[in-house]
């Protein structure tokens, strides 16, 4: 089940979000997975970036995984479409579509990928990313 919730005055096309989500999830055999879409503010983000990261500032997209195999557990993504924005502004990218590649990038991390790790784990996580954002 995939939720996506606005906690934003940023309007938010749910619809297609989850249709971005569920893409993902199924290209990664997770259709089955429980996701938990927020989008919040910059203050908001900032809060939760320094309680779990330890990096007080706001940012694009944060995601946290389930920590237990409970079947009703969610996996989270949280974005913030303000500081999205703010980085769009150097991308070839429309907004909306930057904002599902931070949907993407989030939910490949709950997945496991992480790009922090290697360089050749970066060129795979990029490159999942890449190709399910040309899916969309």
């Amino acid at each position: 089940m995939i939720e996506i919730r606005n906690f934003t005055n940023f309007t938010v096309d749910k619809k297609f979000f989850l249709g971005v989500a569920k893409k993902v999830l199924k290209g990664e055999n997770k259709a089955t997975e429980n996701v938990s879409v927020a989008f919040v503010n910059p203050k908001e983000i900032q809060k939760i970036n320094k309680k779990y990261r330890k990096k007080d500032t706001p940012t694009d997209v944060l995601s946290f995984p389930r920590i237990s195999d409970f079947k009703q557990e969610y996996a989270e993504v949280v974005i913030c479409p303000f500081v999205v924005r703010q980085q769009s502004r150097y991308s070839t990218l429309p907004l909306k579509k930057e904002l599902a590649r931070m949907l993407i990038h989030g939910i490949l991390h709950i997945l496991g990928y992480d790009h922090e790790i290697s360089a050749a784990e970066e060129k795979r996580m990029f490159e999942k990313q890449d190709y399910y954002l040309s899916k969309i």
